[in-house]
């Protein structure tokens, strides 16, 4: 290549890359189709590659496109968060904060944490992205984490909030049909909701809890928000963080003096956004609102 292809080009090969179409691809990126297909052929030309293979059914990746795919999407990922970035200059709480939260914190904590900010700041604009993976925070996936493990990268700014517990629960419901286990050994008899796949994070949690054995597990799930339904839905007995299901007046607690996980709970961000007002406002609120969460469960210690 003689000279370096325009950004708005490998943005085009991206969308058509995860579309599938043309049609598609302009839709999502607000341009119009033909303009679409000139940047793919530009970039093509200028690669000196066929990135797709034109078919009455539509394009289909080459495996050279294949190959550049993950390329494109850390280009798409570095722009997103200079944009950020940029906009996080000035004295208004303005623009957009990236919060990575595991799936039930993010459906079941922070709906209200993110509602009342937003009120405060209507200019504000979240994008939340809910995975029980840790996003880099330095690579600037997110702009903001709420983590259950503790981070151990430097250049964060971390507030650790407290513990959330995690104990075994039930519906009334399947409690009042199969009855209300005594023991560990009991869960024997019992329908029990866990993991599929042993993660490390797993791993660690048993070697803090004995008896629990996932081929006793009557359904597994590597979904924490599936387990919870299950439990909810009266399926069996499931673990679940304790201020959640403490709302619920229909979830007992099974078991308490024989089954509690602390899981130490930290808000994290970069260290560059610490001036960002925008970053600031949203760290202090999610450090706020997850301590109060963590401090629900205060004095249930059984």
């Amino acid at each position: 290549m003689n000279q370096e292809p325009a950004w708005d080009l490998y943005r085009s090969f991206l969308a058509v890359l995860r579309e599938g179409s043309l049609s598609g691809a302009a839709r999502s990126l607000g341009l119009t189709q033909p303009t679409v297909s000139r940047h793919v052929e530009a970039l093509e030309a200028a690669m000196g590659l066929d990135l797709f293979v034109r078919s009455q059914r539509g394009l289909t990746p080459t495996e050279a496109a294949l190959e550049l795919g993950p390329y494109a999407e850390t280009i798409a990922s570095t722009t997103a968060a200079m944009l950020r970035a940029a906009s996080a200059h000035g004295a208004m709480v303005s623009g957009t904060v990236r919060i990575s939260a595991s799936e039930v914190v993010g459906v079941e904590v922070l709906p209200p944490i993110l509602a009342a900010l937003r009120e405060r700041h209507p200019l504000l604009v979240i994008e939340l992205v809910l995975s029980n993976t840790v996003e880099n925070l330095l690579r600037r996936d997110a702009d903001i984490a709420v983590r259950m493990v503790e981070p151990t990268q430097e250049a964060l700014v971390a507030r650790r909030v407290g513990a959330i517990a995690l104990g075994l629960h039930a519906h009334r419901r399947y409690l009042d049909r199969r009855g209300v286990p005594a023991t560990l050994a009991d869960l024997a008899r019992h329908d029990v909701i866990g993991f599929d796949r042993e993660t490390p994070a797993i791993r660690a949690m048993l070697k803090r809890v004995q008896g629990v054995d996932r081929s006793a597990f009557a359904l597994r799930a590597d979904s924490d928000l599936a387990q919870l339904a299950m439990i909810r839905a009266g399926f069996g007995i499931g673990a679940c963080q304790v201020p959640v299901a403490a709302r619920d007046s229909d979830l007992v607690r099974v078991l308490p003096d024989a089954f509690r996980l602390d899981l130490p709970t930290w808000v994290v961000m970069h260290e560059d956004l610490r001036s960002s007002p925008r970053c600031r406002a949203v760290f202090d609120a999610l450090v706020e609102g997850m301590s109060a969460h963590a401090g629900a469960d205060l004095g249930q210690h059984s």
